[in-house]
Order: structure tokens, then sequence, then C-alpha cells
């Protein structure tokens, strides 16, 4: 049983005359007749009574008619569903990012998807970097935004946007008074920093501007959230160094001071090898642009 013949069918149960329907088929008669008998034999029951006066249905065909006109409909919305989904205009993508991002990048790319988008679903995933990387790479998420990530083999890599980064002090401390913060002023001092597995591009980019120090800043607490990196330096357990968009957050009891050299971090963009129409659109939205 072919769709072709189903189609044939399907017409001819409208016009219940042949010759019509092969005019609407843009095919001759004969091989439409042919086409009708083979699918009446395939099925071993009469589709039509014909007589020379008229063509009707037999309670059979009325019955394969329902059904065979209700499942060619879904087949061609399903084909127009995947003809969307190809071009990037439904379907759903799974996008991670850092919190620092909620800051600044992301709000607005949402905004600005969801209008030009409305029938892609958006999954959206607050994770560190390292969780990203991960589930990027086991084809669990299909873009993250990822901080300082270096090289990492099987992903494509775009910077999106490079900030300062910033000393963050309880308010109480000495260094609240100063402009700038050279890294020697914070030798020895006792930091709150994230896990190096979680975010270990931006860990490392942070440890480096201590390198040259005989002592340099202690790792005294771990936290996998910004938020919670800010409410411990708040109740004085430590300093840390976040991205400059952090002080978009507000949080009492805290200061933030710029580090001499305005040394930044980077944020990127990062996706397989094959990434899908309705992510590129996304990226333009993250970089400010409209999908095409």
């Amino acid at each position: 049983m072919e769709l072709r013949q189903l189609r044939y069918f399907l017409v001819v149960a409208d016009e219940l005359h042949f010759g019509r329907a092969a005019e609407r088929l843009h095919i001759t008669q004969p091989p439409l007749t042919v086409a009708v008998k083979r699918l009446e034999h395939e099925l071993g029951v009469p589709l039509f009574e014909r007589t020379t006066r008229r063509v009707t249905l037999t309670p059979a065909g009325k019955a394969f008619r329902e059904k065979v006109g209700a499942a060619l409909g879904e087949l061609d919305e399903a084909a127009g569903d995947v003809a969307e989904v190809a071009a990037g205009k439904s379907g759903k993508i799974r996008v991670g990012f850092v919190s620092s991002a909620s800051y600044t990048t992301v709000p607005e790319a949402i905004r600005s998807f969801r209008e030009q988008r409305p029938r892609v679903d958006l999954v959206l995933a607050p994770l560190t970097s390292g969780e990203q990387i991960e589930q990027l790479l086991d084809g669990e998420l299909d873009l993250g935004l990822v901080r300082d990530p270096g090289a990492v083999p099987g992903l494509r890599l775009e910077l999106l946007s490079a900030e300062d980064l910033v000393v963050v002090l309880p308010e109480s401390h000495p260094l609240a008074a100063v402009e700038e913060v050279e890294p020697e002023l914070l030798e020895g001092e006792p930091m709150i920093l994230f896990p190096y597995r979680l975010m270990p591009g931006f860990v490392s980019r942070v440890l480096q501007l201590f390198d040259h120090l005989a002592t340099p800043p202690v790792v005294a607490q771990q936290a996998i959230h910004q938020e919670t990196v800010l409410g411990l330096v708040a109740a004085g357990l430590g300093v840390s160094v976040l991205p400059q968009s952090v002080e978009r957050f507000h949080m009492p009891g805290i200061t933030t001071r710029p580090f001499v050299g305005r040394p930044q971090t980077e944020l990127h963009v990062a996706r397989g090898p094959g990434s899908s129409p309705a992510v590129e659109d996304f990226i333009s939205c993250l970089r400010g642009e409209n999908p095409g």
C-alpha cells in the first residue's frame, strides 16, 4: 500500500467521479482506476460501488475514508512540523548558563528570541562552566554560556563578551577605602572561590593574578553559586574575585573595587559541531542580532 494510492482514493472519494478526480490529480483516468482497484485488492474489500451513472462509497469505503483522511492529515502536519524544526522555527533547545550571565546577556537574549521564535521551547539551566561542558559533550545541552573555558576538544567556542574582574570585599574591610586594588594587597587574605572542578577556567584566571606573590590568598571557603559567594563575603568569611556584573546584585554588606590594570574574564558561547538552526538563532540574539 502506497501513499500515492491513498491520496488517489481520497480524491475519488471526494469527487465520486473518476474523470474529475483524474483532472484534479493531473493524470489520465486509466492509471487512477488501476491504482484504486489495486488498493481494493490489497484491502480485500470494495471501496466504491460503480454503475454507468454514478460512483458511491461502500460502507467499508466510508469508514476507510475517515481513517485515511485523519491519518494523512496527521502525516501532513508532521511533515510541516519537521520542516519548521529544520528551519529553526519550532522544536526545543536546551541552554546552560553561568549565573553571572543572568545579570547581563541572557535576559535580553531570551526576550528577543521568544519574540522572534515563539514556537521554539527554550529550556534554561543555570549551571557552572564545568557542568555545562560535561553536558554539552554528552549531548544533554545544545548550547552553553561558560566562563574562561580555554580550548575544549569537541566543542566550538565563540567569545561573546569580556568584563573586568573586581575584588568583592566586606564593607568593613580596610581595602574598601582603596580606589584600585593591587594583587599584593590581597597577600595572605582568606578567599572564597568556586570549586575548581566546576569552574576550572575562571578559578585558574583568578589564581593567575596572584602567581607572583610569595603568599597568595588562601582559599578558605568554596561555594557553587555566585549569590552564596556574596553572602559569605558579607558575613566576613573572606574576600572574593568575581566579574564586574556582580555589582548589579546589590547585596547589603559588601562592596567592590577594581583591580589595577583591569584584568578581565571572558564569557564564551559553547556548542557542538552540528548545532541546529534554532541554536544559531539564539546565538544571534545573544550577539544582539535578529535571527535570519
